[in-house]
């Protein structure tokens, strides 16, 4: 008990600014040692590195594509001989399919005109569209596109229909590329 005392009067006896000082570095301490004790038990060390790893990969990728699609010219895109619209080697036909996200409602229109039960699913149910894609086929070195309608036919059922067909042009604006033209199977 005495010597408790002695050691809080010496403690009293320094002046304030030190006294302020070993407060800050002990309260930096705890602290550090407080995240070092959460970091052994919920810390995700590699996971996590994993993740941010995957994540630049992504963000260096949509770069990259980004820079590729600015660099495109502003119009039609094509992959076929006898056009004088810009003609997509066979290498940047399959990335700018890929790239590719938006089915405008002109080539929604346009593959509807071949598909009587969408094009009434589509008009009768306010131009509503469930869901669009446009993926590479692989197999058939191909560009898809569709979408997918639901609602009410002419005679009053409701059904389900997915329209697809091989991407035959994107248009491009500089910005992003789009579907154009829809060629129905």
């Amino acid at each position: 008990m005495m010597s408790q005392n002695r050691y809080l009067n010496k403690l009293k006896m320094l002046s304030e600014p030190v006294r302020q000082f070993s407060g800050l570095v002990t309260v930096t301490v705890i602290v550090i040692l407080s995240f070092a004790i959460l970091n052994i038990f919920f810390g995700q060390g590699e996971e996590l590195v994993a993740k941010m790893k995957k994540e630049e990969e992504r963000i260096a990728e949509a770069n990259k594509l980004s820079k590729l699609i600015s660099s495109l010219p502003s119009g039609l895109l094509v992959f076929y001989e006898g056009t004088d619209h810009y003609k997509l080697s066979e290498e940047l036909y399959e990335t700018v399919c890929n790239v590719t996200k938006l089915i405008p409602q002109r080539a929604v229109m346009g593959a509807n005109l071949t598909n009587f039960k969408a094009k009434q699913i589509y008009t009768n149910n306010g131009n509503l569209i469930d869901e669009t894609f446009v993926k590479w086929d692989k197999e058939n070195n191909k560009c898809i596109a569709g979408f997918v309608l639901s609602g009410s036919l002419d005679s009053g059922e409701n059904e389900k229909i997915t329209v697809s067909g091989e991407v035959l042009n994107f248009l491009s604006t500089g910005i992003d590329t789009r579907v154009y033209f829809i060629k129905n199977f």
